[in-house]
């Protein structure tokens, strides 16, 4: 466990103690050891994990809600350079002077290191060593993963609107039948699926392995089953090889399984095969899509307009991420992006750390209501497979 995320904790339960609750250091313990058989970026087990252990009374839980917000989303972030140096305490004037060398060098060694990993976020992922990818590896899995959950027509007990006949007359049943207490109902709500379709051809090929760590993390993370999918020349599968627990043998199944790496592109027929082999089958339920691309395209334009417009149309929100993006230079001025962007309802960059953490923000602040399309008539895409 990072010493930022213990900090973290730590000030969670600081926190809790503030708000009035019970929350004494044996628990705090409790809840350390249990993070070692939970993952700690799913949020669901790790919530429910931390109220079992740290709740003693239901009506701690709003307080307790209020405080796990707070604290998952500034979860495993660096505390700023002030705070890491008012936590070095001078030692007494009697200590030796060796001793004093050696607190100072360690304070000093506190403050580099957080240098260094803030200068590793905003680095692009093109730029890394070998040694700072494994860096980077570390942090990602620092980073929370979490969907905007969707209502469904199902309802549940709740603050909403509807009232729930059959449980207010339950209830009222204690007052002789004379309604004076409303039982009410709300949406249930569930995760929105989410559909990851990368292109791993030769232009995007200083980016593959980090991208691929990326959705790994994001499949590991997320309550629901995320589909993948990886194109150059032709589309593959790849959603059973990222399901392996260890992140080395998963991108080793994935190697195995694609055979056209760094090859040339073809986003439209990638996308097209997409639409009509699995569309129907991964994207029902309001999913979320996220294509990842620099638009580097050999293929046909309106085929690519096309497809990218049908697959809009059949998800619930269409994000394309672009590594290129981050460099203040770019301008969408290739084919494949020109011809994509009037039928994309989110273009992002994922080029670092940083626009990573944001596109995570991103995920989880959607509005309730699908984006406001801007499709245009699109042309006509050929026959599909």
């Amino acid at each position: 466990m990072s010493g930022a995320l213990l900090g973290n904790l730590l000030l969670f339960g600081r926190t809790l103690r503030r708000l009035g609750m019970d929350v004494n250091p044996g628990s705090m313990i409790d809840l350390v050891t249990a993070l070692q058989y939970i993952p700690i970026g799913n949020r669901s087990d790790f919530y429910f994990t931390a109220r079992s252990l740290l709740v003693h009374r239901r009506e701690d839980i709003p307080r307790f809600d209020q405080a796990f917000d707070y604290f998952f989303k500034h979860r495993g972030k660096q505390p700023p350079l002030g705070r890491i140096r008012r936590q070095v305490v001078p030692l007494p004037l009697g200590e030796a002077r060796s001793a004093g060398e050696g607190r100072e060098q360690q304070r000093i060694d506190a403050i580099l290191t957080y240098s260094e990993r803030e200068v590793l976020r905003k680095k692009d992922f093109a730029e890394l060593t070998p040694q700072e990818i494994d860096e980077v590896r570390k942090l990602m899995d620092a980073i929370v993963w979490h969907v905007r959950q969707r209502k469904t027509r199902r309802r549940r007990p709740g603050r909403g609107r509807q009232a729930d006949l059959r449980r207010t007359v339950r209830r009222n049943l204690r007052y002789g039948g004379e309604i004076l207490d409303w039982a009410r109902r709300e949406p249930k709500r569930k995760p929105r699926p989410l559909v990851i379709i990368a292109d791993v051809s030769g232009s995007m090929e200083r980016y593959t392995r980090l991208l691929l760590l990326f959705a790994y993390g994001v499949a590991r993370a997320l309550e629901q089953k995320v589909e993948a999918f990886v194109f150059s020349t032709r589309l593959t599968r790849i959603t059973r090889e990222l399901e392996q627990k260890s992140v080395d043998v998963a991108l080793r199944e994935v190697s195995r399984t694609v055979q056209d790496w760094a090859g040339g592109t073809r986003i439209g027929e990638a996308l097209r095969s997409f639409n009509f082999r699995w569309g129907r089958r991964v994207l029902g339920r309001g999913a979320v899509t996220m294509v990842i691309s620099d638009g580097w395209d050999r293929g046909e334009v309106a085929l690519l307009g096309a497809e990218i417009a049908r697959l809009q149309r059949s998800s619930w929100r269409l994000l394309w991420l672009n590594p290129l993006l981050g460099s203040p230079e770019y301008q969408p001025l290739t084919r494949g992006i020109q011809a994509a962007l009037p039928f994309i309802d989110d273009f992002l960059p994922v080029h670092n750390l940083d626009s990573l953490e944001a596109l995570a923000s991103h995920l989880e602040h959607f509005g309730e209501h699908r984006p406001q399309r801007r499709q245009q008539k699109s042309p006509r895409s050929p026959a599909g497979p």
